[in-house]
């Protein structure tokens, strides 16, 4: 791809009333803005609500409060929501690509591979790959919040640049949007401007995240040097004002300094097995020479793991500071612990430090 794709995610409550019936003439008004925009730039669409037309469908008047009771709604919803996005796509002759992902479709390197390849060749057709969790298996979405952790994973997979987040409100308030002292954030420039952000207020009805999973996955965005705004669904043209660099919701800019897409996976999609404690001279010896992690300058193991395991690096004081791939397993290192002469525990080219906000 030519130019660097855009992630779109939109929530339950955008799509989706309060009865759990999909908002038609709202989605064909996304799906138009979507097609016009996704002529000049490769778009990839997160789309929540499953579990809420899946209610809908079934006529409960409440969102289940058990995992196997939503995961049999999402069940249910799915093939709704796809199909609603291929009739409101298909009327600009858009075609559209279902992709299903997992947590572990992101742990797993050859799955994230595989995933980032699938979504690539869609983009390359022209076909617009519309990504949900796999909820009727897993239960992230269900647990961490709407699929925005999911869209934020999405954009660093991509290497996007931008994500947009659509939701029920205009962005991101210094309290409850409700409060009369409320102030609107045009845009949260780094970590520390947060500080003045109440993102506690809940989600909505049909939704199970708020402007914390929000918050939290515009990080993980930048992080990964896509910028990402957090706007209103509702609004008309939000999508293209957003794409444009157009002052709408609230922007998080991209940090300039991104690692590769291989650190990335590293540093979001590894799943850790044990964690690795090191001595002051090692530690140093990683931030500032780039060195490989060497038994002489561990101190102890915790938990078991395997070669090619993910393993945290911490040091004395039980801060994690980097992430990386074990080169030999826990059983083996025991007996290599603060010895010289050893090969590497982790190799500086398996290994990602993790920058202080």
């Amino acid at each position: 791809m030519s130019r660097r794709p855009v992630v779109i995610k939109l929530g339950s409550s955008t799509l989706v009333d309060a009865d759990g019936r999909l908002r038609r003439s709202r989605l064909d008004r996304i799906a138009d803005e979507i097609s016009q925009v996704a002529q000049d730039n490769p778009l990839c669409i997160v789309s929540s609500g499953a579990i809420a037309l899946g209610i809908g469908t079934l006529n409960r008047a409440e969102r289940p409060s058990t995992v196997a009771e939503l995961q049999a709604a999402a069940a249910v919803g799915q093939a709704v929501l796809q199909q609603a996005w291929q009739r409101a796509l298909g009327r600009s002759d858009r075609a559209t690509g279902q992709v299903l992902l997992a947590a572990g479709d992101f742990e797993r390197r050859e799955s994230y591979l595989n995933a980032r390849h699938t979504l690539e060749t869609l983009l390359a057709w022209g076909v617009t790959p519309i990504v949900n969790e796999n909820d009727s298996t897993a239960t992230q979405e269900i647990t961490f919040g709407d699929n925005d952790a999911l869209a934020a994973q999405v954009a660093v997979l991509l290497g996007a640049r931008l994500l947009v987040l659509l939701t029920d409100q205009e962005g991101l308030y210094t309290r409850d949007p409700k409060h009369p002292d409320a102030a609107f954030v045009r845009e949260v420039p780094d970590q520390a401007a947060l500080a003045a952000i109440d993102t506690t207020a809940d989600g909505s009805a049909w939704g199970s995240g708020g402007m914390r999973s929000k918050v939290a996955a515009a990080e993980l965005a930048r992080a990964g040097g896509a910028a990402c705004v957090i706007a209103n669904g509702g609004r008309s043209g939000a999508i293209a004002a957003a794409v444009a660099g157009e002052s709408i919701g609230t922007r998080f800019p991209a940090r300039g300094d991104a690692p590769s897409a291989y650190k990335l996976w590293l540093l979001h999609g590894l799943t850790t097995a044990g964690r690795i404690e090191v001595d002051p001279g090692a530690r140093k010896a990683l931030e500032s020479d780039g060195a490989s992690l060497l038994p002489v300058g561990i101190r102890s193991l915790t938990g078991r793991f395997a070669a090619g395991d993910g393993v945290e690096l911490v040091d004395v004081d039980g801060t994690v500071f980097a992430r990386g791939v074990a080169e030999m397993g826990s059983d083996e290192l025991k007996g290599l612990v603060g010895k010289r002469g050893a090969d590497p525990a982790v190799h500086r080219d398996r290994l990602v430090l993790i920058q202080p906000a």
